[in-house]
C-alpha cells in the first residue's frame, strides 16, 4: 500500500492519545451529535421484515446437502458442522455454522483537525442491527459487497483502503469474528491516515477517539465493526508489554497444543436435533440460536433492497471481565484461553465469563460457565462498567451482548483453572498484533478500559482531559 504523500507530524502513540484526551470537537460537539444521529437515521426509509425462506431473492436450500446459499456462490453459506473437542463439559456435536471464507475489510480513516486526530464515523444501516443504524467504520464491506456481487454501487471512501489512493497505515491486521456462529471468520481491520478528504457526506462525520471512547457508554449505539477497529488503536502503540507478550503468546501456544478441535464440514441436513420449517432453522427446544429469512428496505445502502438469512441468537449474551491491581500496581485480566467451535488456531483469549445466561438455566453444573454466577452477582460498587452492544448487524438478528467488567475481590480465583491466567492489560493488547489471539468480545472489553473506567490506569499515562 502507498505512503502518504507530504509531512505528517512523527509519533502516532501520543497523537492518538491526545486524541482520546479530547472530549468535544467543533467538528461535531457533543451536543449536537445527538441530534445529527437521530437526523441520520430518520433520513432514509428502511424497513426489515420476517418472511418465509421460500420468498428469499436469490437464496436457496440445495437439495443434496440442504445447506442455504446464494446463487453466486458469494456472500455466505450455511451449512452443518461436526465438532470434536476434549473438553470434558461439551465433547463433541453438531451445530449449523456460517461459513464466509472471504475477507472484509472494516477500516476508519483518521485526520488532523485543530492538531487532533479525528476519526471518519459512519451512520450506517445493518438488517438485524437493533434500531437499524448504528455508529459504524468508515468503510466496513465484505468482498461480495466491494466487488459489486449485488449489482449496487461500490461502497463509499473504499479507495483510502485498497492502495487506491495515498494514506499512511496505523494498524493493519487480520482478527477472527463470533467463533461459534462463523466457521474461521477474519476481517481485515485498518486504520489509515489522510492528509486532505475524504469528501464531506451527510452520512458521515469526524469524531476524536475521546468522543469515541465515551459514546462506548450508550447502549447499541457504536456497532461491532467500530469496536474491533477502534481496538486496533493499540497497535500504534509501541508498549512495553510487547516484549512481555512472549510469557502470554507461549501460554496461548501451550493451550492449543495441549487442546483439541477437529473441525468437519458436514451437510444441513445431516445436523441431528434441528429442523427446518416454513421460516426457520432451528432446534425444536427452542434452546441455542437459530437461522432466520428476512426482506430489506434500505434507501442508504449500496442496493435499495434485498433479502437474506440472519442467525438469531434469541436471548442477551454475557461478556464478562474480571480485573484486579497486581503487587507491583499493574491492571491485570482474568482471560480464558477459550475453544469455540469456528476458531482457526484452536483457542483464542476470551474473557472471563463469555455465555448466553439464558441458555444456563437446567445445565448440570459439570457443563455451566464458570465464574458467571459470581460476576452477576457482583456489587455495584465493584462494577466498573456496564453496557450492552449490539453485534454484527449484517449477518446477526437482533443479536445483543451485555459487556461488563468488574473488580474481582480476594479469592475471586481461587483456584484458577488450568485455561485461565490473570494477564497484564499490556501483554493481552500487544497480542493484538497476532491474528487470531484475542477474541472479539475481549477486544470490545479492551477497548472500554481505554475510558476511564479505572482511573488509575490513566493517571499512570498522565492524561490530562481537554476540550479544544
Amino acid at each position: 500500500m502507498p505512503e502518504v504523500r507530504g509531512t505528517l507530524r512523527q509519533g502516532m502513540a501520543p497523537r492518538l492519545a491526545e486524541s482520546e484526551a479530547v472530549t468535544d470537537s467543533r467538528l461535531m460537539p457533543n451536543h449536537r451529535f445527538p441530534q445529527w444521529f437521530a437526523e441520520r437515521s430518520a433520513a432514509h426509509d428502511h424497513a426489515v421484515r420476517r418472511v418465509p425462506f421460500a420468498t428469499l431473492k436469490g437464496w436457496r436450500f440445495d437439495p443434496g446437502t440442504g445447506n442455504l446459499g446464494h446463487d453466486s456462490g458469494r456472500f455466505f453459506t450455511v451449512e452443518g458442522l461436526r465438532v470434536r473437542t476434549d473438553d470434558p463439559r461439551h465433547g463433541s456435536w453438531r451445530q449449523p455454522i456460517l461459513n464466509q471464507p472471504e475477507i472484509g475489510i472494516l477500516g476508519i480513516v483518521v485526520r488532523e483537525f485543530d492538531g487532533v486526530l479525528h476519526c471518519l464515523m459512519q451512520a450506517k444501516m445493518e438488517p438485524g442491527n437493533i434500531n437499524l443504524v448504528q455508529l459504524s467504520p468508515t468503510v466496513q464491506a465484505t468482498r461480495s459487497n466491494y466487488t459489486m456481487v449485488h449489482g449496487g454501487r461500490r461502497p463509499r471512501h473504499l479507495e483510502f483502503f485498497t492502495g487506491d489512493r495515498p494514506v499512511a497505515v496505523v494498524a493493519d491486521s487480520l482478527q477472527s469474528e463470533h467463533g461459534h456462529y462463523f466457521l474461521r471468520k477474519r476481517n481485515r481491520n485498518m486504520i489509515v491516515e489522510v492528509m486532505d478528504g475524504p469528501p464531506e457526506h451527510e452520512d458521515f462525520c469526524w469524531l476524536t477517539v475521546g468522543q469515541l471512547l465515551r459514546l462506548l457508554h450508550q447502549d447499541n449505539l457504536v456497532n461491532m465493526d467500530a469496536r474491533t477497529v477502534l481496538s486496533c488503536l493499540a497497535l500504534a502503540d509501541p508498549a512495553p508489554g510487547q516484549d512481555r507478550a512472549v510469557r502470554l503468546l507461549n501460554w496461548m501456544t501451550e493451550m492449543r497444543t495441549r487442546h483439541e478441535l477437529v473441525q468437519t464440514v458436514v451437510p444441513l441436513h445431516d445436523v441431528p436435533g434441528w429442523r427446518r420449517s416454513a421460516d426457520t432453522v432451528g432446534r425444536p427446544d427452542g434452546r441455542g440460536f437459530s437461522i432466520v429469512a428476512v426482506e430489506v428496505a434500505a434507501a442508504s445502502r449500496e442496493v435499495a433492497g434485498w433479502s437474506q438469512p440472519l442467525l438469531r441468537v434469541g436471548a442477551r449474551s454475557l461478556a464478562a471481565l474480571a480485573v484486579r491491581r497486581g503487587i507491583d500496581g499493574e491492571l491485570l485480566l482474568l482471560v480464558h484461553a477459550r475453544q469455540e467451535p469456528g476458531l482457526t488456531d484452536v483457542v483464542e483469549l476470551g474473557p472471563t465469563v463469555q455465555c448466553v445466561p439464558d441458555h444456563e438455566r437446567g445445565l448440570p453444573p459439570e457443563q455451566a460457565t464458570r465464574y458467571l454466577d459470581r460476576v452477576l452477582a457482583m456489587p455495584a460498587e465493584r462494577v466498573r462498567c456496564d453496557v450492552v452492544h449490539s453485534e454484527e448487524g449484517g449477518r446477526f438478528d437482533q443479536a445483543e451482548t451485555r459487556y461488563l467488567v468488574v473488580e474481582a475481590p480476594d479469592g475471586f480465583d481461587e483456584p484458577l483453572p488450568d485455561d485461565y491466567r490473570w494477564a497484564p492489560l499490556d501483554e493481552v493488547t500487544a497480542l493484538l498484533r497476532h491474528s487470531y489471539c484475542v477474541n472479539v468480545q475481549l477486544r470490545t472489553l479492551l477497548l472500554t478500559l481505554r475510558d476511564g473506567l479505572w482511573p488509575e490506569l490513566h493517571a499512570d499515562r498522565d492524561l490530562h482531559r481537554r476540550n479544544p
